[in-house]
């Protein structure tokens, strides 16, 4: 059992980097990609503690690409340490993200919503800042009864809170991937919120961009759209993986090694991934 796809503290998880480790050495976990969003803070800490283990570590990411109209992350697997160009990307989205969240503070603020980005610090305990933070801070003053309903009626994309999140286009997020030594996979494809058709019609762009693959099983999805996904990709010579895109306790339905249905999450998935080591 492997997972390919989760998020610590340093991004909008619950866990710290190495307490994620910690948590996969528990449940037998025989490799771990550490994607956090936007962010490559918490690789060093985790790859330490999965130093000397039986636990292989890959260092990774979760870039947000500028799409319309859903979301389109871009997972990078499989980073050196030396990650060159990204680093100062990554840099510039962090300084985006903390300008976006002082915006919706301040549009909380200004619908009566008692708020400030001290307590927002706080209830990130030190990591990054998203949405899922917010919602949470939304839940404390009682302006919404459940994180989901401050998704739902403030926060999500369209809503009157919502503020867009810092981006980078494809073919540049695909450049910084591959020069850190990465595979650039597309992940959970049915957040870009297409049609079949216009889904397959990206797949074959973004394999003449050099797309590595796709995320074709994600816990959100059905075991039938993971399977056409699955047999779409190998049909264009796209790879393919899977992952849970744990949370920790902010999204507890998602469980650590496991994806779609609750399926266990093989290791033929790092293996087609053909990452040297």
């Amino acid at each position: 059992m492997i997972d390919l796809h989760t998020h610590s503290a340093a991004s909008d998880g619950s866990l710290a980097p190495a307490a994620l480790v910690a948590l996969a050495l528990e449940r037998g976990l025989s490799a771990l990609a550490l994607t956090d969003h936007d962010s490559l803070a918490g690789l060093d800490e985790a790859e330490a503690a999965a130093s000397g283990t039986a636990l292989r570590f890959l260092r990774g990411i979760e870039i947000e690409i500028a799409f319309e109209p859903g979301e389109f992350h871009l997972l990078g697997l499989g980073l050196s340490r030396e990650v060159g160009e990204l680093g100062g990307a990554v840099a510039r989205l962090a300084q985006a993200r903390a300008a976006r969240n002082a915006r919706i503070v301040e549009r909380m603020r200004s619908e009566g919503v008692d708020a400030t980005m001290e307590e927002l610090e706080l209830l990130a305990g030190g990591g990054a800042i998203g949405r899922p933070h917010i919602a949470g801070l939304l839940v404390k003053k009682r302006a919404v009864r459940t994180k989901q309903e401050a998704f739902d009626r403030y926060i999500g994309k369209g809503r009157p809170w919502y503020e867009p999140k810092g981006t980078l286009e494809l073919a540049e997020a695909l450049r910084l991937v591959k020069a850190a030594g990465g595979r650039a996979i597309v992940a959970h494809p049915l957040s870009l919120f297409v049609s079949w058709g216009r889904l397959e019609s990206l797949m074959d762009e973004w394999v003449e961009l050099g797309v590595d693959g796709i995320e074709a099983y994600h816990p959100t999805a059905k075991i039938s759209h993971c399977r056409r996904l699955d047999r779409l990709a190998r049909e264009r010579g796209l790879r393919v993986t899977a992952g849970s895109d744990f949370h920790g306790e902010l999204r507890p339905e998602r469980r650590l090694g496991r994806t779609a249905g609750n399926l266990v999450i093989g290791d033929e998935y790092l293996e087609g991934l053909g990452l040297p080591g």
